[in-house]
């Protein structure tokens, strides 16, 4: 069976789950179990800590987990990244007292909190910077006002928690980070189908499907404005100078496109959600 390890808790732990179940596995149900096999689907999901998962995966006991990007880069495993599961995204960045540094290089020699050591440390050595690096789980922001750093290295969403405690951003972006799919081998029997899978939910959760009809007259000019994936779907009606085309659309461009649509001259447009694809 394959195993795969999923996040136990945390802001990755509820969206991976989801994306599991709409890809067709069936996980655990009471939220103390620790494994749970899926054997219709030939899998084994093993709860662990999302800081953990890249460990285990890369030491070769599990073969595939979701886990962040941050986290796998953290953690100096041998496990890498198959594919991005677009959810869970951060970026990480310095900050410091207000105006007090500008540039990346001003923090050599210096001390610099953060959760994430591994990862910084790698970063700054690419920028040849030296820093004492303070290793602290969570809550780095205090780090300075307490005196235990001149610096930090986070997660910034807004920068409001940064403002509040009298520190700004400056230098480079760290890491911009996203939910992952990791493994330490590819040719594990069951990731390509997992990988299938999973790339289905996401093409469901960004594409709808639109089926409209259009003078046939207008056709070329409504591919033009929708050309879909590979080309729509034309069928005839009953009218021979009308057509029926269905075609996949980016959810996000969808009332434009059915906007644009109507104003061309199309009629009956009707979305439809996808629940999951094979492209």
């Amino acid at each position: 069976m394959l195993r795969i390890a999923v996040p136990n808790k945390g802001s990755l732990s509820e969206t991976a789950a989801q994306m599991l179940t709409e890809a067709g596995y069936t996980g655990r149900r009471d939220p103390r179990d620790l494994v749970t096999a899926d054997p219709r689907n030939g899998v084994e999901f093993f709860y662990l800590r999302p800081r953990d998962i890249a460990t285990y995966v890369g030491s070769g006991a599990l073969d595939v987990g979701i886990t962040g990007r941050d986290l796998l880069l953290d953690s100096h495993s041998k496990a890498v990244e198959i594919a991005s599961l677009d959810f869970g995204d951060s970026t990480f960045r310095f900050a410091g007292p207000a105006g007090r540094f500008t540039e990346l290089k001003h923090l050599h020699g210096l001390r610099v909190a953060t959760s994430y050591p591994g990862l910084v440390e790698r970063f700054l050595a690419t920028h040849s910077v030296t820093v004492d690096l303070v290793e602290l789980d969570g809550a780095v922001e205090s780090a300075v006002q307490l005196g235990v750093a001149d610096a930090v290295a986070d997660v910034v969403s807004t920068g409001t928690t940064l403002r509040k405690a009298g520190l700004e951003i400056f230098g480079p972006v760290i890491l911009e980070s996203t939910a992952v799919l990791i493994s330490s081998t590819n040719d594990k029997a069951g990731i390509d189908t997992l990988l299938r899978r999973l790339q289905g939910v996401l093409v469901a959760r960004q594409y709808v499907l639109l089926d409209y009809d259009i003078p046939v007259a207008l056709l070329d000019a409504a591919a033009a404005l929708a050309p879909g994936i590979e080309s729509p779907t034309v069928s005839s009606l009953h009218d021979p100078e009308w057509a029926a085309v269905r075609v996949m659309i980016a959810r996000l461009d969808m009332n434009n496109v059915m906007d644009a649509l109507y104003a061309l001259g199309a009629r009956a447009i009707l979305v439809t959600t996808i629940h999951n694809a094979r492209l």
